[in-house]
């Protein structure tokens, strides 16, 4: 028999909110430094997240990238670069709210000022032909991560003034970019076709597993981060799914970063 306090689940218990953590980013990268011996060092101004890893696999490809020594982050690699006359940090594969949060919180700790996450995402309403992209506005609540930076509600939103800021931003760009709201979940492979259905009726325009963590973490430490879903699958429900373009991508999600980043460095004195 399950047990139960009579209370909230303990997703929704003791979270305390206006208190500060008692575990810091501060004083993990402070103590990794000291065992790996890393000297205290900032990180690009501008950074990314890549969940897929398509953006840091092409720009190592074509020997872009170089690894950034000053990260002292224990589970990752960051690598920075410059395009179109932007310095960048990025680090890859952090897949999920919680991975992605985790690095969010030591980026902003090294010295980030902005952060722009670029994900793969399942599409839910059949807008236009994948692949594609989503400026997210908002994101269904369907992990846990963002529970512990915010209250219980439907939905985290993005900044209302970062997502102004781009207004008409990619009317040339090659490929359509779309705003509007996501699904995040914690569990891709228990997307049931009712659950789906439901997030239709919704007008959810995709599915994807950072995006609601990222902008919960983003209200609650007040920092700029901006989230785009890169539309390049029906979940796997048809042959021949999962394309997402030349070099898997990772060309459109560059060009699509470099875009925002140059809409909002004014806004954010960068």
């Amino acid at each position: 028999m399950a047990e139960s306090d009579g209370g909230a689940p303990p997703i929704l218990a003791q979270k305390h909110y206006s208190q500060p953590s008692a575990f810091t980013p501060e004083n993990l990268l402070r103590e990794a430094r000291r065992q790996k011996q890393i000297a205290h060092s900032r990180i690009p101004d501008i950074c990314i997240l890549d969940p897929d890893g398509d953006i840091v696999r092409s720009l190592l490809a074509r020997g872009e990238a170089q690894l950034e020594s000053g990260w002292a982050c224990y589970h990752t690699q960051l690598y920075s670069f410059r395009h179109d006359g932007i310095d960048f940090g990025i680090v890859g594969c952090a897949v999920g709210a919680p991975y992605a949060v985790l690095i969010a919180e030591e980026m902003f700790a090294s010295g980030c000022k902005l952060l722009i996450s670029v994900t793969s995402s399942g599409q839910i309403l059949p807008l236009h032909r994948a692949p594609y992209f989503i400026l997210i506005d908002r994101a269904l609540r369907d992990e846990g991560t963002s529970y512990h930076y915010t209250a219980a509600s439907d939905y985290s939103h993005a900044d209302t003034g970062l997502i102004s800021a781009l207004d008409r931003a990619f009317v040339q760009f090659p490929v359509p970019v779309l705003t509007g709201a996501t699904w995040t979940t914690d569990a891709p492979f228990r997307e049931t076709e009712q659950a789906i259905d439901a997030m239709r009726e919704k007008k959810l325009l995709a599915v994807e597993m950072e995006a609601a963590a990222l902008y919960a973490f983003a209200q609650t430490r007040h920092k700029p981060v901006l989230c785009f879903a890169h539309v390049t699958n029906q979940m796997g429900r048809v042959d021949g799914d999962f394309e997402k373009g030349e070099a898997d991508g990772s060309h459109d999600a560059l060009r699509l970063i470099a875009i925002a980043a140059n809409r909002l460095r004014p806004r954010l004195g960068l």
